[in-house]
């Protein structure tokens, strides 16, 4: 069961110091990890942010702060009169980039896209378990069902087939898990068997390579200079690895970064009021919300959950956590969304039908559980640690103890994978507005 907490106005908040200058090193301050490079893989925003965005490119991909659609590595596309073929005409003279272990021979073509769907499609592909193989937006869209056949027409022409006519195909093709990765290296890196080295120093055709990562410090990216849209405007992009808010923001004030993501809400005002700080702010695709695991007891037990559920008092949260910035979800779908239901109503705040529930459910001495909470901040979460407290707090009202846990972000995400958690906080952002 998945309970709605909030959806974060400020889904993108990024701060620069304003500067005559043209810097030929940018400092993005971010705020966790990667798992690693390859956005097939994982959806959490530290590993797209630094893979997606700088090192890879999609058939279409959106413009930035739009759901708008462009061409990319595909320059235009047919569909078939009864909506199931999709030919892509594919841009030609696109570099990939290389690295100590692989020089590619030749340009982007039809097979490395063949290779990236292929991938993430058949359970018999030699990449499918490489890296673990969990590919989560893929098996979300289904996919795997959708698409029949991919066809190679010729070195610049990709044929998809789809199982029946799916409006939003070419759109969700500009997803991050939707990356073109390079055939020729995965191939050079299965035959000296090294496969993972595809994920982990990856090969793209996008404006930035990877030059060099140290976990939990930086990661250095250096401008492609043979880019398809031309080499960018900065020779150097470095990702200053900075989990606190209030670090990332003394760094952004004494210049040791040009840019940070998700200020703490309460810093906001003084961040408007000073004059050399660009701040940027923008209405998101994003649900934060309480995710029960229904496999575990006591959560299986339905009454428990909707106990749960109305002892939260969501308003008091809204205003602690996000000053203001966030309004409150009816459902898991953002308003922004197609489909989304402005006319669902969401549990009230009544902790004496909470413990009516609880009294019914036979938990007439309480009870205790987790509560995970996320070590990092996500647009639709500014301080998870902070939510979990005061969910806490509201638990202890109606008899329920909560232990708040937490682990370093990789190790949260492996476990939240192994559906190791009982109640944790979470959320989705959406990359369209077209539900998952």
């Amino acid at each position: 069961m998945i309970i709605k907490i909030t959806k974060l106005a400020l889904a993108i908040a990024a701060l620069s110091i304003s500067s005559g200058v043209a810097a030929k090193t940018l400092v993005y301050c971010s705020e966790g990890s990667p798992e690693n490079f390859n956005p097939q893989l994982y959806t959490s925003g530290t590993s797209v942010d630094a893979s997606a965005v700088p090192i890879y490119n999609r058939l279409v991909d959106f413009k930035v702060g739009t759901t708008e659609l462009q061409p990319s590595l595909a320059e235009s596309w047919d569909v078939s009169e009864d909506g199931k073929v999709y030919t892509f005409h594919l841009r030609q003279g696109v570099k990939f980039q290389s690295n100590k272990y692989f020089k590619p021979t030749r340009d982007f073509n039809a097979d490395d896209v063949i290779f990236s769907f292929m991938r993430q499609k058949d359970p018999n592909h030699p990449y499918h378990n490489v890296s673990n193989g969990n590919y989560s937006n893929f098996e979300s869209l289904e996919f795997g069902k959708l698409i029949t056949a991919i066809d190679k027409v010729d070195d610049h022409t990709v044929r998809f087939t789809l199982a029946h006519p799916e409006a939003p195909f070419v759109a969700d093709l500009g997803w991050y898990f939707a990356s073109i990765l390079s055939a020729e290296y995965a191939n050079s890196m299965l035959k000296a068997g090294t496969p993972e080295r595809v994920d982990m120093d990856p090969i793209g055709t996008g404006p930035f390579e990877l030059k060099q990562y140290h976990k939990d410090s930086r990661i250095l990216f250096s401008a492609f200079p043979d880019y398809w849209q031309g080499k960018a405007k900065i020779d150097r992009l470095v990702f200053s690895i900075t989990p606190d808010a209030s670090i990332r923001y003394a760094k952004l004030e004494k210049n040791e970064c040009q840019v940070m993501p998700f200020p703490n809400p309460a810093d906001l005002p003084r961040m408007r009021e000073n004059k050399d700080i660009n701040l940027m702010q923008k209405a998101g695709l994003n649900t934060g919300f309480l995710a029960f695991n229904t496999q575990k007891a006591p959560l299986d037990n339905v009454k428990v959950r909707q106990a749960l559920a109305l002892a939260i008092n969501k308003p008091a949260i809204i205003e602690a956590v996000f000053h203001g910035t966030g309004t409150a979800a009816k459902n898991i779908l953002p308003p922004g969304v197609w489909s989304a239901d402005a006319d669902l109503k969401d549990y009230d705040y009544d902790p004496e039908k909470a413990k009516a529930l609880l009294k019914e459910a036979g938990f007439t001495n309480g009870m205790t559980i987790d509560l995970w909470a996320m070590p990092v901040q996500r647009p639709y979460n500014p301080n998870a640690k902070r939510m979990a407290e005061m969910i806490q707090a509201d638990w202890a009202k109606v008899g329920v103890t909560a232990k708040v846990v937490t682990f370093e972000w990789g190790e949260y995400l492996t476990r939240v994978e192994k559906r190791r958690a009982s109640g944790r906080t979470d959320g989705l952002d959406h990359c369209n507005r077209r539900p998952r």
